[in-house]
């Protein structure tokens, strides 16, 4: 016999890595949001938007999409035994969601449009290195990782856009004050 698995052990590894990563990716993903700021920030609220900038709604949407993807797409990496790139893709997803991660609290929490911009130039690299690694592990991987790299090239061009339009981003004081009006 020249398989490592049958068919039936290697669905059974990956629903094992599936229900452990998914839950995994996406619960980071959350954190990320929930701890390094906001779009409700009143920081945020003073920024000049681009003209491309989606309705706020769609990022909690479109972002929970994506880490579920992004999820089973490591799950298949992970349960591909004996493949000669599963190292080297392991490694370069965690280093990418790594990245991924910390794009939220610099741009949103410490406010640097300018250095969350390299950040997500970095991104865009690893995540094409990503993809690349994955192919080569498994293809229905790589492709559940290709609307991840489509939304965060479109993140890219929002973040030059903000960066462009809001150079003293990270010097805004946003107005804060109450108007109070008494009858």
């Amino acid at each position: 016999m020249n398989r490592l698995a049958s068919p039936a052990q290697l669905r059974a590894s990956f629903f094992r890595w599936a229900l452990f990563l998914v839950p995994l990716v996406m619960l980071l993903g959350f954190l990320s949001g929930q701890f390094g700021g906001d779009a409700g920030s009143a920081w945020f609220q003073a920024l000049e938007k681009p003209a491309i900038f989606p309705p706020p709604m769609w990022f909690g949407i479109v972002w929970s999409v994506l880490y579920l993807l992004m999820g089973l797409s490591f799950a298949l990496v992970c349960s591909a035994w004996g493949a000669r790139w599963r190292g080297p893709a392991i490694i370069a997803f965690i280093v990418q969601l790594a990245v991924n991660l910390a794009w939220t609290p610099i741009f949103f929490g410490a406010h640097e449009i300018g250095t969350a911009f390299w950040v997500i130039v970095v991104l865009d690299v690893l995540v094409l290195l990503t993809i690349w690694l994955v192919w080569k592990v498994r293809r229905l991987a790589a492709y559940l990782l290709l609307p991840y790299l489509a939304w965060i090239l479109f993140a890219t061009l929002l973040n030059w856009q903000f960066w462009q339009m809001n150079p003293d981003a990270s010097a805004l004081e946003p107005d804060n004050s109450v108007q109070r009006i008494e009858l």
